[in-house]
């Protein structure tokens, strides 16, 4: 599987903006989608999760509420709506596989496959 992640950019606090991961191969139908963030000088995090069916969905507590995955088998394609974002959630945004995955969703060392990030600014 191979992953293209696009849509960041600059918004202000309190704007929108939606990310979009693009998977070639067959293998995405079958694969957990999850996005994770990495902010300068700290740890890569998880954001948000979908399994392979789109039925399960699971978001960070710092999010929750403010963030949407989704994912589109037909197009092979995973979004993240961010909406009301706050300086503290810019960071660079990626996207990961993982297929087969039914459990551990929050876990980045169950992904298999890594986009190549994009970056999302948020100004005060």
């Amino acid at each position: 599987v191979q992953l293209q992640a696009s849509g960041g950019g600059l918004v202000q606090a309190g704007g929108s903006l939606r990310l979009s991961c693009a998977a070639s191969g067959r293998t995405f139908s079958s694969s957990a989608m999850g996005w994770f963030r990495q902010a300068p000088g700290k740890e890569r995090e998880f954001v948000a999760a979908i399994t392979w069916s789109g039925t399960g969905r699971y978001y960070a507590n710092s999010v929750k509420g403010r963030f949407t995955i989704s994912r589109d088998n037909a197009k092979n394609t995973v979004y993240l709506r961010l909406n009301s974002l706050k300086p503290e959630d810019t960071a660079v945004y990626y996207c990961a596989a993982s297929p087969g995955l039914s459990a551990y969703y929050t876990d980045l060392k169950k992904y298999d496959y890594w986009g190549q990030g994009t970056q999302v600014t948020v100004s005060s």
